[in-house]
């Protein structure tokens, strides 16, 4: 039963990384009538999403009472104000993540874009030493500095590119400016939330109720302070459609793969599905969305990126 737990995680984990790039993606370069959905309405809906989802989990593990429910709630989140308030750092930082991905998917490929966030394995790595004193040998650290270098000529431009005069409609700059504040939040925030859940007893899904609460509060504001205005004269929920629901699920189920990942499965098996995710959206980009075009150094980095997942298998799986 565990081996097959294991093996569900990796194939969900997969199945998620993907389609959220892909789709996320897809839906902010679509040209359609009308105003454009608002990430930043997308980000607070997803973490209301995960909140009812982690309810209803926590309902599940409380034998579906709802007196029991109630008492969980009460105890473990109202009754320990500091537990809870610990979890404001985090959220925010995960809040101003979820935007910024948004942006650097409007601004850059998904194959591209997948490769280049990688470099939260290097942050994570540094965050994982200088907070939770974690030791890493010669071997992994010569593996991050070759994850800095397959980045780097990722971004190098092509021949093409450079003599291409064409603006292209996204700046690569303001996006690879996103992916990379997105990675060093994402490796601060996980080793983070990794510190709490290891020095408390509280569950991974109330912990995550926690995280929604304080997300959607980080989240409204940054709707009020960016959107405000377009949301008083279109609506919370312009520009939605079937699409932007697929977007807005994923990004919510993907904080409940990951903590099913951390319960059933372990670091490599999480390496093993970040690699297949690069791998299906370089495929999917360049056949379906047909945005990607790979080059000699896009491949080398892409096999770079493989190895360097294997090679680090005490990285927290937390990002």
């Amino acid at each position: 039963m565990s081996t097959n737990l294991k093996y569900l995680s990796l194939g969900i984990l997969v199945f998620q990384t993907t389609s959220l790039v892909l789709t996320m993606r897809y839906s902010r370069t679509l040209k359609e009538e009308g105003p454009r959905y608002l990430s930043s309405t997308a980000v607070v809906v997803a973490e209301l999403l995960k909140i009812m989802a982690c309810i209803l989990l926590v309902y599940k593990d409380s034998k579906c009472s709802l007196r029991a429910l109630n008492r969980v709630l009460h105890d473990e989140i109202l009754n320990k104000p500091m537990e809870t308030l610990k979890l404001a750092i985090p959220s925010g930082i995960y809040t101003l993540q979820n935007n910024l991905l948004y942006v650097a998917l409007s601004n850059l490929d998904a194959a591209t874009y997948q490769v280049t966030y990688q470099l939260k394995i290097l942050t994570t790595a540094l965050f994982s030493v200088s907070m939770l004193s974690k030791k890493l040998g010669v071997y992994q650290w010569l593996s991050l500095v070759i994850l800095m270098t397959g980045v780097a000529f990722v971004q190098w431009p092509s021949d093409s590119q450079l003599d291409s005069k064409e603006l292209s409609a996204g700046s690569q700059f303001v996006g690879l400016m996103a992916v990379l504040t997105a990675c060093f939040s994402s490796g601060f925030a996980g080793v983070y939330f990794e510190k709490i859940l290891k020095e408390t007893k509280q569950s991974v899904w109330i912990r995550n109720i926690q995280l929604g609460f304080f997300g959607s509060i980080f989240g409204l504001m940054g709707v009020y302070i960016y959107d405000g205005e377009l949301v008083s004269k279109n609506g919370f929920f312009q520009g939605y459609n079937q699409l932007t629901w697929i977007v807005v699920v994923l990004q919510a189920l993907g904080g409940l793969v990951i903590a099913a990942v951390i319960k059933y499965a372990d670091n490599i098996l999480k390496g093993f599905a970040t690699s297949l995710s690069i791998i299906l959206s370089t495929l999917i980009s360049y056949f379906w969305l047909q945005d990607f075009v790979p080059t000699s150094l896009y491949s080398s980095m892409n096999d770079w990126v493989g190895q360097v997942q294997w090679l680090i298998p005490v990285i927290p799986t937390l990002w």
